[in-house]
C-alpha cells in the first residue's frame, strides 16, 4: 500500500506539537493563543488609519488590522479552506468584541489600547509560563509561522472532535 504524503498543515501541525505535550502547556495555550490574537487585532486596530471619503459610515472598520487580517487569511486559505473558513468567523467575533471595546472607550470606559495591551501581555507572559511548565522553547522561536499555526493548530482539535476534516 502507498502512503499519502502529508499536506504541508498537518506537516506543521505536528512540528508545533513537538512543543505542546504536556497539558497544562496545552491548556494555557488554549486561553492565552486566542487572547493574543484579540489583543493583536485590537492593538493594530488602534493604529489610526486615514480617513477615506468613499469608504462613507464604514472608515472605522477598514483599518490596519484589515491589512493583517488578509494577510493571515490568505495563508490560511493556502493551508486549509475548512479551517481558513472557521477562523474568519472567529475573526468576526473578535472583530465584534473590539467595536464593542471601542463603544466601551467612547461611553466613558478604559482607553481601548490599554484593554488590548493588558491582554497582550499578561497572555503572552502565560505562554512563557506554559512552555517553562513544557521545558521546551516557543516553536516561534525556530519559525515565525508559528505565530500564524497556533490558533488553527487549536481550531484543528474541535474539527477532529466534531468530525470534520479539515
Amino acid at each position: 500500500m502507498e502512503k499519502l504524503a502529508k499536506r504541508p498543515v498537518d506537516i506543521y501541525f505536528d512540528k508545533y506539537g513537538e512543543s505542546h505535550q504536556n497539558h497544562t502547556n496545552e491548556l494555557i495555550h488554549w486561553i492565552c493563543v486566542p487572547l493574543i490574537v484579540f489583543s493583536l487585532l485590537g492593538l493594530v486596530w488602534q493604529i489610526p488609519f486615514p480617513h477615506l471619503d468613499f469608504l462613507g459610515q464604514y472608515n472605522g472598520y477598514f483599518n490596519w488590522a484589515s491589512f493583517l487580517i488578509a494577510f493571515a487569511m490568505y495563508y490560511y486559505f493556502t493551508l486549509s479552506p475548512v479551517l481558513f473558513f472557521l477562523m474568519i468567523w472567529i475573526i468576526g467575533l473578535m472583530s465584534y468584541g473590539i467595536v464593542k471595546l471601542e463603544h466601551w472607550q467612547t461611553a466613558g470606559g478604559p482607553a481601548a489600547w490599554l484593554v488590548f495591551a493588558i491582554i497582550f501581555v499578561v497572555a503572552w507572559i502565560g505562554q512563557f509560563i506554559g512552555h517553562k511548565i513544557e521545558g521546551k522553547k516557543p516553536s516561534f522561536l525556530d519559525d515565525v509561522k508559528f505565530l500564524l499555526i497556533g490558533p488553527i493548530w487549536l481550531l484543528h482539535f474541535v474539527c477532529k472532535k466534531v468530525g470534520l476534516k479539515y
